[in-house]
């Protein structure tokens, strides 16, 4: 079994940040990307950031310069820094990796259970 938990969200005034969290438990035999998407009610999920075992990382235009997406390989967590927050960031925010559970597996992605964050204005 997989897990992803998720912490960090909460509600902020526009200008602040926030850290959310997801640290990942579980038989995992190596994680490919770990990343962020979110959802706004009434909007698709969306990808905000991602970073690759390799180190390439890749934002969401929108929160460019904002956000940044960091990795602990020993702890098994992914970090996303968000600054600079504005109401339209607004959503559920979900973590998601790409991992396989055996040097045989194929690789599946996995999700959280998401976080809200809501920035007034």
């Amino acid at each position: 079994q997989v897990q992803l938990v998720e912490s960090g969200g909460g509600l902020v005034q526009a200008g602040g940040s926030l850290r959310l969290s997801c640290a990942v438990s579980g038989s995992i035999f190596s994680i490919n990307r770990m990343g962020w998407y979110r959802q706004a009610p009434g909007k698709q999920r969306e990808l905000v950031a991602m970073t690759t075992s390799g180190g390439v990382t890749n934002y969401a235009d929108s929160v460019k310069g904002r956000f940044t997406i960091s990795r602990d390989t020993a702890k098994n967590t992914v970090y996303l820094q968000m600054n600079s927050l504005k109401p339209e960031d607004t959503a559920v925010y979900y973590c998601n990796i790409n991992a396989r559970r055996g040097v045989l597996q194929f690789y599946n992605d996995y999700w959280g259970q998401g976080t809200q964050v809501t920035v007034s204005s």
